[in-house]
């Protein structure tokens, strides 16, 4: 450690990652020569370089990229330390900074907020959309809710529902109300949305080997969702996030055959080791689960077609038909 210059360590990192002085400095918010002299006091105490010198381009040597996987697990709990020290010290100003995938945030999460501001009503929760991954301490995010089963380096992750949500055909009333019949070959004549894969999966799914082309895909489910609210055709969707509309009427299950891809399914919470027990982000997870337990309540109540569940009717003028007598579960 004698010979490590702590306070060249974050120069060594942006350049490192970027293998651009230039875009390193940028980061840091430095002037280009001040980055170049902190690698040179940094190469010049260790007694090797970490990188290689390639006209006006750095890139890293062997030594460079041993160096670099400790540095980046150093800093990244540093930084975690760093976030969940000023989190603890808010006292009553705390807020939650959370990264949703848009879809999430759209078609389930905004739907709930007011229940959430009912129970923790001094609880600011700031809500930021994304559909990568974010670095949380380095993007001062206290925490992250994604789709999958990981792994995400730096973090922890746990699993707040676990039962994966199969993916469903979609429409609106009026669009269901077209297919002539209940049989799944029904849908080959229907204008279909999203993507071709999924969909390939699904007619197989139903003893199909269909070649469909969608006429139309989206890089977002809330958008391709809205596309289907508005009539433009049938899609595959994540049944919890299509709940609501269900719930009002807005769309119909048309057939009871689905596609469920396991783990890839399960949303996870993912945070900071350091948030692990802070009190705001308990709060987050037991509020998250509450408000998936009452959705999967409601689905399971539609799919039992019980007279006791709380249904939207559906537009009496639609006809909306079945392809099968649960089809407007």
């Amino acid at each position: 450690m004698s010979r490590l210059p702590l306070n060249t360590l974050p120069a060594f990192r942006a350049v490192a990652e970027l293998q651009n002085l230039r875009a390193a400095a940028e980061r840091l918010h430095l002037t280009h020569s001040a980055v170049s002299q902190q690698i040179r006091v940094l190469e010049e105490r260790l007694g090797f370089e970490v990188f290689d010198r390639q006209g006006r381009r750095v890139v890293l040597n062997c030594a460079g990229r041993a160096l670099l996987c400790s540095v980046q697990s150093a800093l990244a709990l540093l930084d975690d330390g760093v976030l969940a020290a000023s989190s603890f010290a808010q006292g009553a100003d705390q807020h939650l900074r959370v990264s949703v995938l848009p879809s999430f945030a759209q078609r389930w999460l905004l739907p709930r907020m007011a229940r959430w501001r009912e129970r923790h009503p001094y609880l600011t929760l700031e809500i930021e959309t994304s559909q990568q991954v974010a670095d949380l301490p380095r993007e001062g995010l206290h925490a992250a809710l994604r789709s999958g089963n990981g792994p995400w380096p730096g973090v922890l992750s746990e699993p707040l529902f676990d039962i994966p949500m199969p993916l469903i055909v979609l429409a609106s009333p009026a669009t269901a109300a077209r297919l002539k019949d209940g049989r799944p070959e029904a849908l080959l004549e229907q204008p279909l949305l999203g993507d071709k894969e999924s969909w390939r999966q699904w007619f197989a799914a139903a003893g199909l080997q269909a070649n469909v082309t969608p006429v139309a895909s989206f890089n977002d489910v809330g958008m391709m969702l809205e596309a289907v609210e508005q009539g433009l055709g049938f899609a595959l969707g994540r049944e919890l996030l299509a709940v609501d509309a269900l719930q009002a009427g807005r769309l119909v299950k048309v057939s009871p055959v689905s596609i469920d891809f396991g783990p890839t399914d399960i949303y996870h919470l993912v945070y900071p080791p350091g948030l692990r027990d802070w009190p705001p982000l308990s709060a987050l997870r037991q509020w998250i689960r509450d408000e998936l337990e009452r959705s999967r309540e409601v689905l399971e109540c539609r799919d039992s077609g019980s007279l006791g569940c709380i249904t939207a009717d559906a537009d009496p003028e639609s006809g909306m038909p079945a392809m099968n007598s649960d089809s407007a579960a």
